[in-house]
């Protein structure tokens, strides 16, 4: 069974040397890790930092497309060098590598597709209270979208089954906690959340410049994401509003009518049928982006079917197929990609990290 480590990275040279000297090199269930670095764009040496201390595999993008690319690339590459089991960390050291066997132990064990790693933020010092209060809140909404208790949904460290990372396809230019949630719980896929420990800051967060920044980025990604797999529910919520006024505004009109008053109350009569007819056409657009979801999720299947076929596992997994009897092909290069190859100086480094430099025409977007 094989583990891929993913650390994607921007302007990490001086805390990723830390981070990578405490990812594990032994788990027990494991017979191969490896570790992948998504270079962001970074303008200083991070690249050959990471070729310096015996990085397997490098992606770099010649600019900054931001974290969601970042992931959405690294896990595509994971899959290609042929991971059964994908693990997600950040490069400031954030997580306590030692953690990453919790992580892998359910997916190991086969009693989840996907874990993440629970900062068990009520008891975080760093955290203030209006910062936990928002967290707190923002896991409740998702947990209820994804039909899944998770107490930490923005926590990056997690890990995912080689079937969860085939099902998981990250639409956002932002970021992928929440998003790949969602979709992993909408997906039937078995989440689960383990306790972990958290280093000292080394460094303030990127992903936003003010709470309200991260919470109307979010609160978008979180609507468009559920919005793709629920539309029929979403827009009958909200054919249910103009419904409701426009049926409360017939019947008075009807009162009045009735009661012989009729001719000063024409504009509620006018109103209510213009409310109705809203509310109709929501309902048929519910519909139409219903029948457009089901499309998709027939597309999605088959992607999953052909990211399965391109990329047989390198080991025998029990939630996915067994590699035929022929020789397994060599992991093929990240789509639209050139491959080169670097030397490593890392004393650890045996083999020469592979880097693969990503063009413009991969076409991510965002910033991080």
């Amino acid at each position: 069974m094989k583990l891929i480590i993913q650390i994607p990275c921007l302007n990490e040279e001086r805390s990723l040397p830390v981070t990578l000297a405490e990812l594990p090199r032994r788990i027990e269930g494991v017979d191969c890790i490896e570790f992948l670095v998504i270079d962001d764009g970074s303008t200083d040496r991070t690249s050959e930092v990471a070729r310096a201390h015996g990085v397997h595999h490098i992606v770099r993008f010649p600019t900054n497309r931001g974290l969601a690319a970042a992931f959405r690339v690294g896990v595509q590459a994971c899959l290609d060098h042929g991971a059964d089991i994908i693990v997600n960390t950040d490069a400031d050291n954030q997580y306590q590598g030692a953690d990453i066997e919790k992580l892998v132990r359910p997916i190991v064990e086969g009693r989840a597709e996907m874990v993440i790693g629970d900062r068990q933020i009520r008891h975080h010092a760093e955290f203030g209270p209006v910062k936990k209060w928002l967290q707190a809140f923002g896991s409740r909404v998702v947990s209820q979208l994804a039909r899944t208790p998770v107490p930490d949904v923005t926590s990056g460290f997690r890990a995912f089954s080689r079937t969860a990372a085939m099902h998981l396809n990250v639409l956002s230019s932002y970021t992928y906690t929440h998003e790949t949630i969602i979709q992993a719980g909408l997906h039937n896929l078995g989440i689960l959340s383990v306790p972990i420990s958290v280093n000292p800051k080394m460094r303030p967060s990127r992903l936003f410049s003010s709470i309200r920044s991260y919470l109307r980025r979010s609160g978008v990604t979180i609507l468009r994401i559920y919005t793709l797999y629920k539309a029929l529910k979403v827009f009958t919520i909200l054919a249910s509003v103009p419904f409701v006024i426009g049926v409360g505004l017939g019947i008075r009109f009807l009162y009045f009518y009735l009661t012989g008053q009729g001719a000063g109350h024409i504009q509620s009569l006018i109103l209510c049928t213009v409310l109705l007819n809203l509310s109709f056409m929501l309902f048929v657009l519910g519909v139409l982006a219903d029948l457009i979801g089901f499309n998709r999720r027939l597309l999605e299947d088959i992607l999953f079917r052909s990211k399965q076929s391109a990329q047989p596992p390198t080991s025998a997994y029990p939630d996915r197929r067994e590699p035929s009897r022929r020789e397994t092909p060599e992991p093929q290069p990240v789509p639209q990609a050139e491959d080169d190859s670097a030397n490593s100086t890392g004393p650890s480094a045996g083999p020469a990290p592979r880097q693969t430099e990503v063009g413009a025409a991969d076409g991510g977007r965002g910033k991080a």
